[in-house]
């Protein structure tokens, strides 16, 4: 006799939740495209040059403030350009909720935790050396792997791994630098004599810098310059934008765009999410403009999820996602990524697996015939294989996050919070993709297993070679219990 489900269970609900799903067959289908597209673009393009790489870096950006992401208020066509003739990831993670750390493991391809970099720089606390805060020096970046190479490599824009000599992004492998060492920026004003401050100069390794018409602007200024000056050489480039970080300011064109928002800060940040974008654009028509689109790959994605929550909103929403940046809640470290490189993925892609901003270093860097030790213990994995078909299984069994008090982890579709002051708690992220209806108890096994594996980790993880302020963990802790836009606004 078969059996019938009862419809209020769990597993009815994660029943009726595949039926809207797509099926490993589609999803399978969706890998192989690309692949059965490419095979013969990847047979032509043995013998031409190794590809550009420009990787765009949002900041504060949330979630569902794109059209591509859902977006009702701001239209984005430059960025939804790219996941148009390109692949865009649905399951796809930065490895921190907040800027610095989230960056360390970006120009690494490691869990920064891997190296004590887990909080974000701030002012230095006691028992703290200033000479550690930044990125540790026995790191390997991106840009010093793809510079023994042969790369050109720039970065444009907001560095944040550290304010001393030591630290600074020309001694990390860039050979050229244009953008600010701090966390943020002013959009308007760059003085000197106010290099501690928002406003301070910017600087500039290869000329003297003008003065700021607007910061977003002058960025995609910038990174049209790198490669209109290095199209005839493989490079990289790093731009690395301020929007939509605070402060919050955007240029009167823009907010007559959006007048029509009654609430101030969701207006001003929409208008800067707008300017993002068509500075987004310059990017992308000048690579075409140079003839050197097909061999360029472009990845779109932001540093973490937006600043949501009450006492630190930026006016971003990162619905269909709960939480907020510092959380490692889904809105927290869930972000949009795409990857557009014509000579090799197909267009119009989506894919479903997990992957993790770690992952665009190893992919580079096999994508411009690199090699990475395996004692080099890199966290990332080079996803081609698994967007052309060369590969099935998922990229990752599990990813895991930690900061201040927060940690986390993903396997599969089922992910794991700690806090320190209750219970685990346990999510089935892909039928409940919000983090609302807690099964830790329901499935005690699967709590018990995958908290012993998050808890390995973290023993055999380093100490943190700096902390932030103790005090802020007070207000990072009241974010998980904070209310959330959950719908995009009209």
């Amino acid at each position: 006799m078969k059996a019938i489900m009862n419809p209020n269970t769990h597993e009815a609900y994660i029943a009726r939740r595949r039926l809207l799903m797509p099926s490993k067959r589609f999803h399978l289908f969706v890998q192989a495209v690309p692949f059965l597209v490419s095979m013969s673009a990847e047979s032509s393009n043995q013998d031409s040059k190794p590809p550009n790489f420009i990787v765009i870096l949002a900041d504060d950006l949330g979630y569902g403030d794109l059209g591509v992401t859902g977006s009702k208020q701001i239209p984005t066509p430059h960025i939804d350009s790219m996941a148009a003739a390109g692949v865009r990831f649905t399951n796809a993670y930065v490895s921190s909720s907040v800027c610095a750390p989230s960056r360390a493991g970006l120009m690494t391809g490691k869990h920064q935790a891997s190296f004590g970099f887990s909080d974000n720089l701030a002012t230095v606390q006691p028992g703290h050396d200033p000479e550690f805060v930044g990125l540790p020096l026995n790191q390997t970046t991106l840009a010093q792997r793809l510079k023994s190479l042969g790369y050109t490599t720039g970065l444009v824009g907001k560095w944040h791994l550290g304010e001393l000599p030591k630290f600074s992004p020309l001694q990390w492998g860039f050979d050229e630098f244009c953008g600010y060492l701090g966390g943020s920026h002013d959009y308007f004003r760059a003085e000197t004599g106010r290099e501690k401050q928002m406003a301070g100069p910017i600087l500039c390794s290869f000329k003297e810098s003008g003065p700021l018409t607007y910061l977003t602007d002058n960025q995609g200024d910038g990174c049209v310059g790198f490669i209109r000056r290095h199209k005839d050489q493989p490079f990289f480039l790093f731009a690395s934008f301020a929007a939509p970080h605070t402060p919050m300011q955007a240029n009167q064109e823009d907010l007559k765009r959006f007048a029509h928002i009654e609430d101030r800060l969701r207006r001003t940040y929409c208008a800067m999410v707008y300017r993002l974008d068509q500075n987004v654009g310059k990017i992308l028509n000048e690579v075409r403009a140079q003839g050197i689109e097909r061999d360029t790959f472009v990845v779109f994605l932001s540093d973490n999820g937006g600043p949501s929550a009450p006492g630190i909103s930026n006016g971003s929403v990162n619905a269909p996602f709960r939480g907020s940046k510092t959380t490692v809640l889904e809105g927290g470290i869930r972000v949009p990524m795409i990857f557009k490189w014509p000579a090799t993925l197909s267009s119009g892609m989506m894919t479903d697996i997990m992957v993790s901003s770690l992952d665009i270093l190893p992919t580079f860097l096999t994508a411009a015939g690199g090699s990475i030790k395996a004692s080099e213990r890199i966290t990332g994995v080079d996803l081609l294989p698994f967007l052309t078909g060369k590969r099935e299984q998922p990229p990752h069994e599990s990813l895991m996050w930690t900061y201040t008090f927060g940690s986390a982890i993903r396997t599969g579709d089922w992910k794991l919070i700690r806090l320190p002051d209750r219970l685990p708690m346990l999510y089935h992220v892909s039928a409940d993709a919000s983090e609302r209806d807690d099964l830790s108890l329901e499935y005690s096994d699967r709590t018990r297993s995958m908290l012993k594996e998050l808890g390995r980790w973290e023993v055999n993880s380093p100490n943190p070679v700096f902390h932030e302020p103790a005090d802020w963990r007070i207000r990072h802790l009241r974010f998980y219990d904070s209310d959330y836009q959950m719908m995009q606004p009209e």
